[in-house]
Order: C-alpha cells, then structure tokens, then sequence
C-alpha cells in the first residue's frame, strides 16, 4: 500500500438519518423524534407549534416548509416543555435552547479531491479545540495546521466536540452528539478546519463518546426513558439500552453521520468497555461493519479506548486488513513508561511499578502488557488477551494525552515530573518504534502549562462535581487529608481553564526550539526510513532480546523483511548490551553507537538500527 494520499473517491449521497431533520427532494424538511413516552409533540419554530403524527412505534414525523435553514426549532412535549433536538445539527445557543436548522449541503468543500491517507502513515496530535488557541475555535485551530505540517505530524485528533453545557469542557459530557459545539464555531467551523487540514494533506479524526450522556442537557429521559436502563449505570451516568432498534440507529446514524457530513478520516470511540450489548451483534462490531461497507476501499481509521484489554475488535483478515477496528489505545505502554520515568506506583500505575523493563519491553514487542494475568488495581482479576498476534499498528500508543495529564490533580505534563534527557530518550523511543505514535498538543516545544480537568456548570452541579473531583484523589496519599485535597484547582473555575490554553510563545524559546528540532528530526527518520516498511506487517514482529538492569532491547521484523532494532539503557549508569546488526538511523548521546558495538550502552541512552539485508527469511 503507498504511503500517500490515496486518489480521490467517488462521493456518495449522505445516509438517511432515521432521528432529526432531513431535507427532502421537493424542498421541505422532514423533522422525526422519538418519544414513546409522550401522547403529542409539536414542532416549535417561530412562536408556532405545528402538531406532529405519532406512529404506533413511538415515533413523531412532520415533513413541512414552514422552518428554513438558519432558523430555530424544538419540539414542545405534552407538558409544554420545549427541548431541543437530540439529533440536532446545530445549536442557537446552549443546550436548553433552541436546535439551529443546517443545510448538510450548503458547505462549499475545497479539497473536493481528498480521500484520505493509510494508517501506517499516521503520526497523531491530539488537541482539544477550545485551549489549542488563545481564540479557542475551530477557524483560529487553522493557523496552527502549518506549524504541524512542518513538525512531521500527519493527523490531528480532536477531543470530543459535540455540544456540551456551557461553553468550557473535555467534551466528554456531551449531550447533542450531532451538533459540533457552538463555542468552537458550529458545524461550518468544523468543515472549514477539515477542509483546510486536507488542503495539507492532514488527516483529521474525533473522538466520539457513546457510553453515556452528560448531566446537563440531556432530555432524552423525559421522552424516551426507554433509551436507558434504569437498573444500571455507567460510572458517568444511566447506563444505554443499544439493543433498541430507535437507540441502535442513532449511534450508528452518528458514526456514518461524522464521516460523510463532515469528511473525518476516522473516529476514536471512548471507554468502550462501558458499552455493554446483547445484541447477536454487538453495536461496535455493526458500526464498524456500516463504515467498512459504506466506505469501501476510502481509509477509515477506527481506534479505541479499553481499559480491559480486549482484541477481538482489532483482529486483521487473511490480507492484513482490519474489517472491525483499526487499532487500541495503549494505555498500558504509557502506564509503564510514566511508572518507570517517575517511579510512581499508587492507583493504576501499582500494576506497572514491578519489573519495569520486562513490562516496557513487552509493550514494544507485543502491544498489551496485560495479556490475562491478574491484575491489582482490578481487584486481582484477569485483564487482557494475548495481544503479540495483532501487528504494531494495531496499537496507538503515547507518553502522555489529555487523560493522563488532565486526570492529575494540577494537570502537570510528563516535563514537569521527568528530566529533560530522559524525556527525549522516551520520545525517540515513541517516534521509533512501529506503532502508531501519538503526541498531545504541546509535547512537541516541551509545554510546560498545565492541562486540567475543566468545566462550565453552576449550581448543585457544579459543587457536586467540585467535591467529586477532589474525592477521587484521597486515596492517593499527597492527598489524603482535606487540607491539600482543597488545593486541587476548581474544574468550574474559568482560571482552570486559561490555564490550561498552550503556550506557543514557549516553541520560540531555545527549549522550545530544541525541542521541536528534535521531533522533526525523528519524524523524519520515521517517515524516511520506517514508514515505507510498515505497509503490511504482521503479528508475531516483535522479539524481545534484552529486559533488565535498566536495558530494554527489541526487534521487529518490518513488512519488506527488513530488522527494526530498538536498543536502551534507562539507568543512570552505564550497563552492558549486545549489539545488532545494521545501520543506525538514530543515537542519542550521539557516541551511543560506537559504545553499543564496543558491547556498552551508556547512562539514558537509545540506539535505533535498520538491518535492511537480515540472514534468512523466518520470524526474528
């Protein structure tokens, strides 16, 4: 497969939402809701409630010119409350408002020609949109595409940008998933920072969550309480009953929805281990199946959030392809790297702080850590499956995103914990290494600005979440009394959020530069010599050949035959190692090499070698 942008593919006409409004052929618009639970709903717009028919299955539907695009609308339930459209595209202002009718076709694409580009390619930056950019809005998050154009990434991600209460968030208590938030710029802003990643050649892909709703804005209970289990919850609200036919097709409407209306190259589905379906096939398995056969041969890149582990999604076809999943989240490479840089071992991280290396090499050479054994932190359970089968790029893995810098108390970033050499160290070895590498915004200057957990809710909600934040931390032992849990910043706080808005002035300063300097050189490296041998590479690639006293050396055998070999030394003291054999791509100290075949590897130091021409055709 080419390492480029694929030719341009044939548009197709857009899905045909179930929920919401549609246009229709002769010039109206066919607005739809789901309410079993109410007797009438009436179409609000204008001042004038215009009744809807209710169906026998709970549906409402009236197809009318009386609403135009740009106007507002509601539906009014039987006890006089207006709400907003839960498949609107658009909101007028926040979520107890009034719904904003878009025209999906009033945009005027420019890069009518893009079509994507293949996963082996991907270098991933993840941004959130609102503190990305002093302005915080999608038309703003434009001027920063060239800067990331330069450094060598190739796809931005974007953190959850369906409209959630308020006007600062993660995103990840969004209610309206069909509506791009308000405060970023709206849907036009949305296709204009797309249009404008693909005149780059960028790819853009979003984080999409589908496990729960957030506690602000959602009305679907009121008429649709059916949409919901109300014996269980997730840990972030009412568990969703998918095996419903009207709840199955607006997640799966939405998934399509993104792609089409929006031109995504691909969606992040988080916490999935909270999706929990019984249908015959489950709702991830049928999402992924509508993209790959709506899609066809178009990359489509699919990932995932798991915490428990699973592959079942991700598992390659007798071509190589993924038919489900594109690849996982690695969290525990991160776990591992963050526990051995830091020496940090309470909460999640007690499951990586024994026998560091062994985990570290691990990861590297076969994805999970965590392949069935028993784990700690998850009260003594297994966790995982073996993972060595699925190929590198089935993994995206990363030294630090917004989960694991936002979900510290103050938010610090891995520079703030780790000295600089060791950091650089850690960051060729991500850039190096097969999988597919991921950076959160402001890693590439060394951001020294907090990321933090921030939130836009008053009231009741707001102290509760307040309280509740600083509750989840007691039982880390710098946080164990009262007195410095107070100190953890107020999520509702709109200094939290400033806070955490990047620093660009930062990529000016000579760490900065420095900084930077270095990740072009690796992306480089990784474009010029890696990525050319990643198209088609297997399972069973990895083989660990050293793992102790501080070494960790892998090897991986790429998709030409060729040897990838990562050799180093994480200690502060020199330690003895093997050399392999081929060319260097890359050495940090720079004498690492010629100490690596004198049978050395120095203090905190990295060999990356390609051995092009390797003896015989069989597994490393």
């Amino acid at each position: 497969m080419s390492s480029d942008p694929q030719p341009a593919a044939r548009q197709r006409t857009p899905t045909q939402r179930t929920w919401g409004a549609e246009p229709t052929q002769d010039g109206r618009w066919r607005f739809r809701l789901w309410a079993p639970a109410q007797q009438q709903v009436a179409l609000h717009a204008a001042g004038t409630d215009r009744p809807m028919t209710r169906g026998d299955d709970g549906w409402f539907e009236l197809v009318t010119e009386a609403v135009a695009a740009g106007e507002g609308y509601g539906f009014r339930l039987d006890d006089g409350l207006v709400v907003p459209d839960p498949a609107a595209r658009a909101q007028q202002g926040d979520v107890h408002g009034l719904s904003r009718l878009v025209d999906p076709a009033a945009y005027d694409w420019q890069t009518t020609d893009w079509a994507g580009r293949p996963w082996e390619t991907a270098v991933v930056y993840e941004l959130h949109v609102g503190t990305f950019t002093s302005e915080g809005t999608f038309q703003s998050a434009i001027a920063g595409l060239d800067h990331l154009l330069e450094l060598g990434v190739t796809a931005i991600e974007l953190m959850p940008v369906a409209q959630f209460s308020g006007r600062r968030g993660w995103g990840y208590d969004g209610v309206l998933l069909y509506a791009p938030h308000e405060a970023y710029g709206g849907p036009e802003g949305l296709k204009a920072l797309v249009d404008a990643a693909h005149a780059r050649g960028l790819m853009v892909l979003l984080d999409v969550v589908y496990n729960h709703f957030g506690p602000d804005g959602n009305y679907l209970h009121l008429y649709a309480p059916d949409f919901f289990h109300a014996e269980r919850e997730t840990p972030w609200g009412g568990a969703i009953a998918y095996e419903k036919q009207p709840v199955r097709r607006f997640f799966c409407e939405n998934v399509l929805y993104w792609l089409e209306e929006f031109r995504l190259d691909g969606l992040r589905f988080d916490a999935i281990d909270q999706i929990h379906d019984p249908s015959p096939e489950p709702i991830l398995e049928e999402m992924a199946r509508l993209v790959r056969e709506r899609f066809g041969a178009r990359p489509i890149h699919l990932t995932s959030e798991d915490s428990s582990n699973l592959t079942r999604l991700h598992r390659r076809d007798a071509e190589g392809g993924a038919p489900l999943f594109t690849a996982e989240w690695n969290d525990d490479f991160h776990n591992t790297v963050h526990a051995l840089a830091t020496g940090e071992s309470e909460g999640y991280y007690q499951d990586f702080a024994s026998e560091p290396w062994a985990k570290l090499a691990r990861s590297l050479a076969e994805g999970f850590v965590y392949q069935g054994e028993t784990s700690a932190h998850f009260g003594g359970r297994p966790r995982g499956e073996p993972s060595g089968g699925l190929p590198p790029l089935a993994f995206v893995d990363f030294l630090q995103n917004h989960d694991q810098t936002g979900n510290r108390a103050f938010g610090e970033r891995l520079a703030d914990l780790v000295d600089r050499e060791r950091v650089e160290l850690l960051t060729a070895m991500l850039l190096l290494s097969p999988s597919v590498p991921l950076l959160f915004m402001g890693e590439e200057w060394d951001e020294r600005r907090p990321f933090c957990f921030f939130t836009d809710f008053h009231g009741e909600l707001a102290e509760a979440v307040r309280e509740g934040r600083r509750r989840e931390f007691s039982a880390w032992s710098a946080f164990a009394d009262p007195a410095s849990r107070a100190r953890i910043p107020d999520p509702n706080d709109p200094a939290t959020f400033e806070a955490s808005k990047l620093d660009w002035a930062r990529a000016r300063t000579p760490e900065g530069e420095q900084r930077l300097s270095l990740l072009r050189r690796l992306l480089t490296i990784r474009r010029e010599a890696i990525v050319p041998r990643l198209a088609g590479i297997g399972g069973n690639c990895g083989r660990i050949r050293a793992q102790a006293d501080g070494v960790v050396a892998v090897s991986w055998r790429l998709a030409d035959g060729s040897r990838l070999h990562l050799d180093a030394n994480l200690e502060s003291d020199e330690r003895p190692a093997a050399a392999p054999s081929g060319r260097t791509l890359f050495s940090l100290p720079h004498d690492a090499t010629e100490a690596l075949a004198g049978g050395r590897l120095p203090a905190h130091s990295l060999v990356v070698s390609l051995d092009e021409a390797p003896d015989g055709a069989g597994p490393v």
